[in-house]
């Protein structure tokens, strides 16, 4: 096993397979820039090609950026065993290394191609002339390997045999269908590896089993130099081996060494969710939205005093802070992590009624955040100075026209005071929020950023059916990301809804830090 692995990340190319996904060349462009510059992997395949003139034009594209930065040799696209076509699309869109597609399997080769091996051979062999011809470096994919090694072993080690005569620098051994278990990895990869001692081998999963992080391990464990992963699992049927999960297993149970920068990888799965309009599962392993949320009260009990129920995957290594659930299930620990988050203090005993109502509320099934505490303790204890400080929307009205720049007028109460403002923007919430920024620097109030927004529909919902909308934002403060929902029949009454309640929060910020700096005076 070696000390350290490189991560081949395919998001571009093999991730862009998931059904609906097609990244544009100026998506392809960013996320290739975040991969190599800010996530770290150490290289990066992008493409297929004679897919298309478009594809070629966004390999150019990428390949010009490239070699402004000195990366063009970590980056790699996919080639055919075509005795030519492939090597010259790559050269000519700047391109230096091909991965060469083969068939890895007798069924694959016979059936497939209609060919016998030798006369494959013959084909990979004039192919990889060619692209040395055209200072290209090849790497040898298998395609098909698991059921080669399954099905047709005899098969497999033929062709590797004959590929060690051949001027191929790496081979590529995926489980093309995600057959494979850890155990027969673990077996393939040493057979073959026994062979050949010092052969370059690279191991590409994919997770129909479930088994695709597993596998890696495995892979590694055998002798590969390195494992190909896409970001959030992308890739066709169950996708390819998610690289936040392996990555960091490969950091914490096999305690080997990557360049992959932990702390972009939740920054990475955002842009690519984004790109692609795949959302993830909120409970996806490392990058999930409710991953580092503790719902039970003994937790958050037990965090609070002695960090009991952290475990080695901290959430400050990706960027992330541990999130404190409320909900029918919380504790003294949850609402009191809460609070605290807020800058709000309260008596044990109001701490014990508001826990009490936060309960009530979740047997509702209603969900309750920490953005929604400073409506509760005005609700709670009738507080006028807490009413008084609270922001409400009395009135907002947003104009959406096909054939002319959305407009909104907003009505808003703070301090007693009524703040009216009017706006444009490029959409509806755009003019909306941008009448409440006027307002905000009116009551000195600093807005976060949003980073995401979402609106969630009942399946099978109704045109009349309640609608959530979750907006997340970045704390302007320390720059970490919150959430605010807002519940309605309208998308647009949800969307401000889980606005107001982001102004309240930035609110009660605010009035506890300026509170602090009084006391410190």
């Amino acid at each position: 096993m070696f000390d350290t692995i490189e991560i081949m990340d395919t998001t571009l190319r093999d991730g862009e397979q998931t059904d609906g996904v097609s990244f544009s060349s100026f998506e392809k462009l960013q996320i290739a820039r975040f991969l190599l510059e800010k996530l770290n992997v150490d290289r990066i395949e992008i493409a297929s090609a004679r897919v298309s003139s478009g594809e070629s034009e966004t390999a150019s594209k990428i390949f010009q950026w490239a070699a402004e930065k000195n990366l063009v040799d970590r980056i790699e696209i996919l080639g055919f065993a075509d005795r030519g076509p492939s090597a010259n699309w790559i050269a000519d869109a700047g391109g230096r290394v091909m991965n060469l597609l083969t068939k890895g399997s007798q069924r694959h080769c016979e059936l497939q191609l209609g060919k016998k091996l030798s006369e494959h051979l013959v084909d990979i062999e004039k192919t990889i002339e060619h692209a040395k011809d055209k200072g290209l470096t090849v790497n040898v994919y298998l395609e098909d390997w698991s059921g080669g090694f399954l099905d047709s072993p005899d098969y497999v080690r033929e062709m590797v045999k004959a590929l060690r005569s051949m001027p191929v620098h790496r081979i590529l051994l995926p489980d093309t269908l995600g057959i494979l278990s850890p155990e027969e990895v673990s077996a393939g990869i040493r057979d073959l590896l026994e062979r050949h001692p010092g052969m370059e081998v690279d191991f590409h999963g994919h997770n129909d089993y479930g088994l695709a992080t597993a596998n890696c391990l495995a892979a590694v464990r055998a002798g590969v130099r390195g494992v190909h992963t896409a970001v959030n699992g992308l890739g066709e049927r169950a996708g390819n081996s998610p690289l936040e999960a392996v990555v960091t297993c490969l950091h914490d149970k096999l305690k080997v060494k990557t360049n992959v920068n932990e702390k972009a990888i939740t920054d990475a799965s955002r842009l690519v969710e984004t790109f692609s309009g795949k959302r993830i599962a909120s409970n996806r392993p490392i990058v999930g939205q409710d991953v580092y949320t503790q719902t039970a009260g003994i937790h958050a009990d037990g965090d609070k005093k002695h960090n009991l129920y952290a475990n080695p995957i901290l959430p400050e290594r990706f960027g992330r802070q541990r999130v404190y659930a409320l909900g029918k299930l919380s504790g003294k620990a949850s609402v009191a992590n809460n609070l605290k988050t807020l800058g709000i203090e309260l008596s044990p005993e109001n701490e014990a009624v508001l826990l009490n109502r936060i309960k009530q509320l979740g047997e509702q099934k209603k969900l309750v955040t920490a953005d929604d505490l400073p409506f509760l303790i005005a609700d709670l204890f009738d507080s006028e100075q807490a009413q008084k400080h609270l922001i409400r929307i009395k009135n907002a009205v947003v104009i959406t026209r096909m054939d002319g720049q959305p407009s909104a007028e907003v009505s808003l109460e703070y301090s007693g005071n009524i703040y009216e403002e009017k706006a444009t923007g490029d959409g509806g919430y755009d003019a909306l929020m941008n009448a409440m920024r006027q307002i905000a620097v009116k009551i000195g109030l600093e807005l976060p950023a949003l980073i995401d927004y979402e609106v969630r529909i009942p399946p099978g919902g109704k045109t009349d059916a309640l609608v959530e909308t979750v907006i997340t934002w970045q704390d302007p403060a320390d720059e970490r990301h919150f959430r605010t929902v807002g519940v309605d029949c309208d998308q647009v009454v949800a969307a401000m809804k889980a606005t107001e309640k982001m102004m309240n929060r930035q609110a009660a910020i605010s009035g506890a830090a300026a509170a602090t700096s009084v006391e410190k005076k």
